[in-house]
């Protein structure tokens, strides 16, 4: 029972402390692209050390299409980081952390057509509730003109390569949760190599490396040991459940601190969004 106990703490941890990596990437000073290799490179140091220290990697098996997978995954990993961040850039935190919450239903969509997996009258109505709430969020009533509906279709773009990165990882079953996530960083890091502009680094202060840094090892390396090390002990419905925690925190955050305030149109895409969610993840609970 303590056990459990642990890792619904660590859970919750874990998805509170990635609802404020919109926070602090805006106070990190960097553009996505150069903060994304920055969280890279901080998770293959921790995680890495992790691995080896832990003696995991000996125990590794190493199948040719698993990697194959781990490098797919690793990919839109990347791209959904990528996306998520410039979002950032563009819109306000809360739009954009409601919109890339979608991923599940969008998993859900893409699920039904590549696996043929059922899709039920309820997940149906889900999902129109979803997209109801989208079109609220970035179409009704708004007047801030093409500057945040760029930044809202960032963050869809993020959440479709997070549902990618979900239904690619179903197939990653034999190499460790170690292993899996140091092989994606290092990728990452390796692919944004010729993207960086190095001359960014350059004009930081010391607030904005601290800021980097922490979203590197706090809400990368850490978020991930935190969440990988919990869900092994939980059963379903709580994963889910607490799924909302993370744009919560977001949303919280960016209406206590950068004083965002979503208007009533928002403020009902929202919540169809997070509705749609909700019935999304039921049946899953069941299951």
């Amino acid at each position: 029972m303590t056990l459990h106990k642990s890792a619904l703490i660590q859970l919750i941890l874990s998805m509170a402390i990635f609802g404020s990596v919109g926070f602090f990437s805006g106070l990190s000073g960097l553009s996505a692209i150069e903060l994304v290799f920055i969280r890279c490179v901080c998770a293959v140091i921790l995680i890495g050390c992790v691995w080896w220290f832990s003696g995991m990697y000996r125990t590794e098996v190493w199948e040719r299409r698993e990697v194959i997978m781990v490098l797919l995954c690793g990919a839109t990993l990347l791209l959904n980081w990528v996306f998520l961040f410039k979002s950032f850039e563009l819109t306000s935190v809360t739009v954009a952390i409601s919109l890339y919450h979608l991923a599940p239903v969008i998993a859900m969509i893409l699920g039904s057509i590549i696996f043929r997996e059922k899709m039920t009258w309820l997940g149906l109505g889900a999902i129109l509730l979803c997209f109801a709430g989208t079109l609220l969020i970035v179409g009704v009533g708004q007047s801030s003109g093409g500057f945040q509906l760029t930044g809202a279709i960032y963050a869809m773009i993020a959440a479709f390569f997070y549902a990618a990165t979900m239904l690619l990882g179903k197939s990653i079953r034999t190499l460790s949760v170690y292993a899996t996530t140091f092989i994606q960083m290092l990728l990452s890091m390796i692919l944004l190599l010729p993207f960086v502009s190095w001359t960014s680094y350059t004009g930081l202060d010391g607030m904005n490396w601290t800021y980097s840094i922490i979203t590197g090892v706090v809400h990368t390396g850490i978020v991930y040991l935190l969440f990988y090390n919990s869900v092994r002990y939980l059963p379903t419905r709580i994963i889910s459940a607490l799924v909302f925690v993370d744009p919560a925190v977001a949303i919280l955050l960016d209406v206590l601190l950068t004083g965002f305030r979503p208007n009533g149109w928002q403020w009902s895409g929202i919540m169809l969004i997070f509705a749609g969610m909700y019935y999304i993840i039921r049946p899953q609970a069941k299951n």
